[in-house]
């Protein structure tokens, strides 16, 4: 009886390490996904910022007057914005 008590035993260990396995292997490859899907949005992402200074560079060398004044326009509103949360204070 102690003979069949072990082997149980035995095969309850060895099952248990083989559902520990391929746990680990499911949680690697989803962890490998994940990296996979951060480098492509990092990479949309990179290429979209640099599409959009490009566009930018070009608005503004097409319309330099246009684009001071709405910079100007932005650094009034914001200036005009923080003013007014320190006078709250």
């Amino acid at each position: 009886m102690p003979e069949n008590v072990m082997e149980k035993a035995d095969a309850r260990i060895a099952e248990s390490i083989h559902k520990m396995s391929r746990a680990t292997a499911a949680v690697a490859g989803a962890l490998d996904e994940g990296i996979d899907v951060a480098k492509r949005v990092g990479k949309r992402s990179s290429d979209a910022a640099e599409e959009l200074m490009d566009d930018t560079t070009q608005r503004i060398k097409r319309h330099p007057v246009e684009s001071l004044v709405a910079a100007f326009a932005a650094g009034v509103f914001v200036g005009g914005v923080m003013a007014c949360l320190i006078r709250r204070k």
